[in-house]
């Protein structure tokens, strides 16, 4: 079982007794979310400018209370102060799914503000860990033009094995992985319904390959569930999945409270003072 997967309200801050006082823990790919990624990614948006908008859908009786009131849907957008960027806090709102795990943040950038559809898009379920995330934000952030593609693969890969991974054997231009073969990061064909500019998604043939994107993934027990998976679309440019490759595949420790149960007997940890 990992962390729980923030079934309740985007705003439910309390985090489950998993784990006794505070620790800095290693690798980070293996550490979980510390049961706070909406705080963690919402609270570093807010750092950057971005305004946040909450919209509420539900149903109210007419003499029903206030605080009765049956909440059905939750949506938190970010919006950066250009408007070309935004981030979704999807999980408490109809769940969309990568693998068996449901996304919780949902990133995109347009080319301009004519348009109102994302040039690409970017997804995390519960347990990728928040400083990841945060360090795509502020790279996306930085970004002048953020849907500028531009550039290959290599410093995707680079990023990883400059840290320990290894590339693969079999495709060692599009794939590594941790050296104890638990965390993956990959260039192929993505999930269907992965937002993009281009439409293949939509209307490619079943016979016909869908447009390649990177994907990551940890799978501490082989054949068992994910412990976390995030998918980048087709065209998010490759210097901001570096940025996210080398975050996640980084040796600095990370503090936790809340330590994923697949993985806690892998990480090692030391108390925070």
């Amino acid at each position: 079982m990992e962390a729980p997967l923030y079934s309740d309200s985007p705003f439910d801050r309390s985090t489950p007794n998993k784990a006794q006082g505070a620790y800095w823990v290693g690798p980070r790919h293996l550490a979980g979310d510390d049961g706070r990624l909406y705080d963690t990614v919402a609270d570093t948006l807010t750092g950057l400018g971005w305004t946040s908008l909450t919209i509420l859908r539900g149903r109210r009786e007419p003499d029903e209370a206030p605080e009765d009131r049956q909440v059905l849907r939750s949506t938190v957008l970010h919006l950066s102060p250009d408007t070309l960027r935004w981030a979704q806090w999807v999980l408490a709102d109809e769940p969309f799914y990568l693998g068996e795990l449901p996304v919780a943040w949902h990133i995109s950038a347009r080319a301009d503000t004519d348009s109102p559809l994302a040039q690409w898009s970017a997804y995390f379920t519960p347990d990728v860990p928040g400083e990841v995330i945060v360090d795509f934000l502020f790279a996306l952030d930085a970004r002048d033009l953020p849907a500028e593609h531009g550039g290959g693969p290599e410093p995707v890969l680079d990023a990883v094995t400059a840290h320990g991974w290894l590339r693969d054997v079999d495709r060692p231009d599009a794939a590594a992985m941790d050296p104890t073969f638990t965390s993956y990061i990959t260039l192929g064909e993505v999930p269907a319904l992965i937002q993009d500019a281009t439409p293949l998604p939509l209307i490619a043939g079943v016979d016909e390959a869908g447009p390649v994107g990177w994907q990551a993934w940890a799978e501490p027990v082989f054949g068992a569930r994910c412990l976390w998976a995030a998918t980048f679309s087709s065209s998010v440019p490759y210097d901001l999945v570096a940025t996210f490759a080398g975050s996640l595949s980084s040796s600095a420790p990370v503090l936790r409270r809340v330590l994923p149960e697949s993985t806690r007997d892998r990480l090692l940890r030391a108390p925070a003072s």
